[in-house]
């Protein structure tokens, strides 16, 4: 190997140790700031006014995926015990074929929620959209997300730098198809939330006049 060649070795080999060290800094900021606040199940959650429920995959007969059903579930079992009294539930409704948050609100409806207690935020297209938008256009300022574990320390993270005074509620009711990849994907999804949040400082895709749902 020619001395050239040697010195962009050793450069390419330093860029990658440091972003590498980069994506561990990062996740262990979100581990620690969101990690706490959490509540197992079985474990009480703590009242707040609103539950946030965050989309994730409908199926094209207009049912919602497993992971977005026991995150539904466990909105509806704090709306049930008084914890919650409003459900927001957020995600992609990017195109008129697909759309989470009816579906999410159809579910919701079919097991007794009251229709004036559930909203709709047809613009949650990130996490960071979903909390963001939570405070800056629902008007809202105590939460329990509704989410795996997976997801919930950056959730948690995005949420209380959007300003939200969060604690989790764990959705996890069953084995996931995929999940090494959800864990995998969320390595660096974590890291984008830093990034995002305190270096790029990036808002909602989309806001909007203000709708106060907290009662």
């Amino acid at each position: 190997m020619t001395p050239r060649r040697r010195r962009l070795a050793r450069l390419v080999g330093a860029l990658a140790a440091g972003a590498v060290a980069l994506v561990v800094a990062a996740n262990a900021v979100v581990l620690t700031l969101g990690g706490r606040g959490v509540y197992e199940r079985g474990e009480p959650v703590p009242a707040r006014p609103v539950a946030i429920v965050l989309g994730a995959r409908v199926w094209r007969d207009g049912t919602p995926s497993d992971v977005l059903e026991d995150r539904l579930a466990v909105a509806l079992d704090l709306y049930r015990a008084g914890r919650v009294r409003r459900i927001l539930v957020t995600g992609d409704n990017g195109s008129n074929r697909y759309d989470e948050v009816t579906v999410m609100q159809r579910w919701l409806l079919a097991r007794g929620v009251d229709p004036k207690h559930v909203v709709r935020d047809h613009a949650g297209f990130r996490t960071l959209d979903s909390m963001e938008r939570a405070v800056r256009v629902f008007q809202v300022r105590h939460a329990v997300v509704c989410t795996q574990r997976f997801h919930m320390a950056r959730s948690l993270f995005l949420a209380r730098h959007a300003g939200l005074d969060a604690v989790g509620a764990v959705a996890d009711r069953r084995r996931y198809r995929g999940r090494a990849r959800f864990a995998v994907r969320e390595v660096g999804a974590r890291a984008m939330a830093v990034v995002d949040a305190w270096v790029l400082r990036r808002g909602p895709r989309f806001l909007g006049p203000p709708i106060p749902i907290e009662p």
